[in-house]
């Protein structure tokens, strides 16, 4: 297939198109910034707000695979600008080229609206895909983890001391990176449903001490973990935000919905196993993670 690709740039995406590379499918990808050749992907320059660089991106494509977002802004606008408005754009822009198959990464986030700008994001742009008239998939990954994230680094360098600082209890699943880009292909191929995916790693889900025992295990440390308030994370996101700015990865928007008691998937929504089953259980996943971050001087 023509596949084209938004977020290829990113964590997930770039997985993604390093397996529908060797899959032997050929990747267009959009990028803001010039990118190194690479066999079997053309890049494509512009953003979301390109509609002519959009236009290119997906001419001639069979499917359009729109893993581009924003999980973090300092406000509203700013998750308006990436998850609504971009989603808005790349429709279009599929639209224009004739209505190819159109797989939109969403988020668990999206089922809780009202808890974070994000979330909210979410379901706004999970309701234009829905309306539109192009033939759709959605997928609402849980946590997305694997070699290479930059999202769970913190959790990881802070079991090393044998801590876990974490939301008051609950319960949470995951997925690593390399099954969320098989799915996201199997999908691409298939017929689209028409319908909301909400994928795991095949497990009942994890405790929030659970996880962090786990992350534990991984880094070769055992983790006592610690629930902070609601009112003490947000405290710890002020900081946060004070000594990494924009670049700060806990925020008061994630707190809203860190603290939610249940993001464990829906297990009627799962993929059909006639399309796709995990393959990575968490304890491997994470114990490769760790491996990773090891080699990258990262941890």
């Amino acid at each position: 297939m023509i596949v084209a690709i938004t977020g290829g740039t990113g964590f997930v995406g770039g997985v993604l198109i390093r397996h529908a590379v060797e899959a032997g499918h050929r990747v267009r990808a959009l990028a803001r910034r010039p990118q190194p050749e690479r066999d079997g992907v053309v890049w494509i320059a512009g953003a979301l707000d390109d509609p002519a660089a959009l236009d290119r991106l997906v001419d001639g494509a069979e499917v359009v695979v729109h893993v581009a977002g924003v999980v973090n802004a300092p406000d509203r606008a700013g998750f308006v600008a990436g998850n609504v408005e971009g989603t808005r754009a790349i429709l279009a822009a599929a639209g224009r080229a004739g209505g190819p198959r159109f797989v939109h990464v969403s988020s668990l986030a999206a089922r809780e609206p009202g808890l974070s700008n994000y979330g909210w994001s979410k379901a706004e742009a999970e309701r234009l895909v829905a309306a539109s008239a192009l033939p759709w998939t959605m997928v609402r990954p849980p946590g997305i983890y694997g070699p290479g994230d930059m999202d769970q680094l913190d959790l990881f360098r802070i079991a090393r001391y044998g801590l876990a600082f974490l939301p008051p209890p609950g319960r949470l699943s995951l997925i690593a990176v390399d099954d969320l880009a098989r799915l996201l292909l199997a999908l691409a191929a298939a017929e689209p449903a028409r319908t909301i995916y909400e994928a795991d790693d095949g497990s009942a889900g994890w405790t929030y001490d659970g996880f962090a025992r786990a992350i534990g295990t991984a880094v070769g440390r055992r983790v006592m973990p610690m629930h902070l308030p609601q009112g003490l994370l947000s405290l710890v996101a002020r900081g946060d935000r004070w000594w990494r700015g924009d670049k700060a990865r806990l925020t008061a928007d994630r707190v809203a919905y860190f603290c939610h008691p249940d993001w464990t998937i829906d297990p009627d929504r799962r993929p059909p196993p006639s399309i796709w089953t995990p393959s990575i259980p968490t304890m491997a996943g994470l114990a490769d993670t760790a491996r990773w971050y090891r080699r990258a001087g990262l941890l």
